[in-house]
């Protein structure tokens, strides 16, 4: 009832299959949720994967098998890299959590299965961005690239209307990535730069979380 990825334990797998039929049979709203995810990829290593996906994502949209197959593959690439350096997110893996922090927070405080978790990913993801460009990393061109993007791909960017931001910044406290009760979020300096970033002030981030 706390959240989810609080704890865990590492099991390596002994195969990984992408099988594009299967992607065949998923409704839209789960299909876009997936794509939140290929976008997260690109948004924390991959400016030229970045812009190829503001090109390309009607066809991803239209399940169009050349533009599946270059998206999964650079995703595998990428997340198979981080992963082999760092196995247990001793650092760098912890990258691949870009937009989880305010993500996990949603999904917990909106009651699990009201957002799909690529929904979630993708609001958080826009408000990492955001705290960024306040917190003086990044620039404000860099988020609304970010936000023209999910909502072309038909993803939430807002918070819903309902959701206390204090209760969604008291989630975000109990995050696994947080050090000595502070809070630890992954961040940008713009598109294709994540980081790491050490003791963010409460106050920030709840000065991004509108209500």
């Amino acid at each position: 009832s706390a959240g989810k990825n609080l704890i865990g334990a590492f099991h390596q797998p002994r195969a990984v299959v992408a099988d594009l039929d299967t992607l065949a049979t998923l409704p839209d709203r789960e299909l876009r949720a997936g794509l939140a995810e290929v976008v997260k990829t690109a948004c924390i290593g991959d400016a030229d994967f970045f812009a190829w996906l503001e090109v390309h994502a009607d066809a991803l949209l239209a399940r169009d098998t050349n533009a599946l197959t270059h998206a999964i593959a650079a995703c595998c690439r990428f997340k198979a890299g981080v992963v082999e350096r760092d196995e247990r997110e001793a650092g760098e893996r912890a990258l691949l959590n870009f937009g989880h922090t305010f993500g996990h927070a949603l999904e917990t405080e909106t009651g699990y299965g009201t957002l799909l978790h690529g929904e979630a990913v993708a609001i958080g993801m826009l408000l990492a961005a955001c705290l960024s460009t306040r917190l003086g990393m990044a620039h404000h061109d860099d988020a609304q690239r970010l936000d023209a993007l999910l909502q072309h791909i038909g993803l939430p960017t807002t918070i819903p209307p309902e959701i206390s931001a204090d209760a969604l910044l008291a989630r975000m406290q109990l995050d696994k990535k947080n050090r000595a009760g502070a809070l630890r979020l992954i961040l940008w300096r713009g598109v294709g730069r994540a980081e790491i970033v050490e003791a963010v002030d409460p106050a920030a981030v709840r000065a991004v979380m509108p209500g």
